[in-house]
């Protein structure tokens, strides 16, 4: 990959970016389907969302301007004390499979730990056999039940990685 990848915070004018890259992924997979992030009104505002408190923060991935993906942490309500949720980690299909998500993480995860959590939970969907194989490498163990209120109900591995 010839041009240099941008990190940085959501800003307000991403939404419709971001949103887009969120649905066409889930669309890719055949999980465009209510209980997931697909049908999620907040979607549609991440930035509203993830300034709403200072525990949260998405990142936003960028070539040339160009928004290709972002990942973020969320205290999402009912988790246990000390864990966060690591969410809405997508891809702009092109840029897959040259770190861009690994980096992503990365960033979430060192927020995460810099905010003081212990523990990072995520929610995902069998057939995003490639994020899930992600979270391994990231040491993310599997769970037996979902843990916390995110309103995904589609989703149906659960998996939880301690700081």
């Amino acid at each position: 990959m010839k041009d240099a990848i941008q990190f940085r915070k959501i800003q307000q004018k991403d939404n419709e970016s971001i949103a887009k890259i969120i649905r066409q992924s889930l669309e890719e997979y055949g999980e465009d389907k209510p209980g997931t992030v697909y049908t999620d009104p907040t979607t549609d505002d991440l930035f509203a969302v993830f300034n709403a408190t200072e525990k949260s923060r998405y990142f936003i991935a960028t070539v040339n301007n160009k928004v290709i993906g972002g990942s973020g942490i969320f205290p999402t309500k009912g988790l246990p004390t000390g864990y966060a949720e690591l969410v809405k980690i997508y891809l702009d299909k092109k840029y897959r499979g040259h770190g861009v998500g690994k980096k992503l993480m990365q960033k979430s995860i060192d927020f995460a730990q810099e905010s003081g959590f212990t523990h990072l939970y995520i929610e995902s969907i069998p057939s995003l056999k490639e994020a899930i194989n992600l979270y391994e490498k990231f040491d993310f163990k599997p769970l037996k039940k979902q843990l916390g209120d995110s309103g995904h109900f589609a989703c149906n591995v659960w998996m939880v990685k301690e700081l």
